[in-house]
């Protein structure tokens, strides 16, 4: 999610954003599908966070902050008043937070093709199958969030980004089961 030389996940200096990224990543998990407005304003608030720090270079922690809140809040404002709009945007930011996340996991620099492609399979899977898609995206945002809070270098990373995208799938779709018997 950020620029791999000017962010380092573990230093003190990171406490908050780390414990920051980690609440969020947790509430994704298990309530994205239930809280669409939320699940923009997160994805808004992780790239506002990505785009500061690849596009403005090293900056204070309350520069990243600023940017991070002013594209959750739009983020989230856009999904409460015009959520089809929102669907398209959270997709696409969603989808290429992910593909940016996995190229960097994968070890490579990720050009503004992946985060394109990524962005765009993510705006239309969202937009086409809002409730799967949501639960599956906001997994894979909330797991990603979680594992950048924690360093995504370390070895056990793969197994338990598994376990955490798993976990949320299921939690979410028993949600999503749930309301829906409630409404039949």
């Amino acid at each position: 999610m950020f620029a791999e030389s000017r962010y380092t996940p573990n230093s003190p200096e990171n406490l908050k954003m780390n414990l920051l990224l980690a609440a969020s990543g947790v509430v994704l998990l298990v309530l994205g599908w239930k809280l669409f407005w939320l699940f923009v304003g997160v994805v808004g608030f992780a790239a506002g966070l990505q785009a500061a720090q690849l596009y403005l270079g090293p900056q204070p922690f309350w520069v990243l902050w600023a940017a991070g809140l002013v594209c959750g809040i739009i983020g989230a404002i856009l999904a409460l008043f015009f959520q089809k709009i929102a669907i398209g945007i959270g997709g696409f930011v969603a989808g290429s937070t992910i593909a940016v996340q996995l190229t960097l996991m994968l070890g490579y620099h990720p050009g503004m093709l992946v985060a394109l492609i990524g962005g765009v399979v993510g705006a239309v899977a969202l937009y086409l199958l809002f409730d799967w898609a949501l639960i599956v995206l906001s997994s894979l945002v909330g797991t990603s969030l979680i594992i950048e809070a924690f360093g995504r270098h370390a070895p056990y990373v793969p197994v338990l980004s598994a376990v955490l995208i798993a976990a949320g799938v299921i939690f979410q779709a028993r949600l999503l089961m749930v309301s829906r018997k409630d409404i039949l």
